[in-house]
């Protein structure tokens, strides 16, 4: 419970999810697949895409996804977010409304 509590209070769980997966071997690959369709709702075809252009980054992968954006303004906003892909995501909706 702590170890889970610390975990997500660092950044690496979104939603039931461990989104910070270091794709080191073609079971990982998978996963981190199957973590970018469960987190967003796309297609496998979709999170493989948004994974290569990510560098196979999940958690990028998953905020591009989710804002409609590429690769480098995914990045750039987690990194404003500190590596949390709801603060990120949330973040991108606030700045899209103060801007209309």
């Amino acid at each position: 419970m702590i170890s889970t509590g610390a975990m997500v209070k660092i950044g690496k769980v979104y939603q039931n999810l461990m989104v910070d997966v270091q794709q080191t071997n073609e079971k990982l690959v998978v996963r981190g697949q199957n973590i970018v369709m469960e987190a967003t709702g796309c297609t496998r075809e979709r999170a493989v895409q948004a994974l290569a252009d990510a560098g196979g980054h999940v958690k990028t992968a998953i905020v591009s996804v989710l804002l409609g954006c590429d690769a480098e303004q995914a990045a750039v906003a987690l990194e404003r977010a500190r590596g949390h892909v709801r603060a990120a995501v949330s973040g991108h909706e606030k700045s899209n409304a103060d801007a209309q």
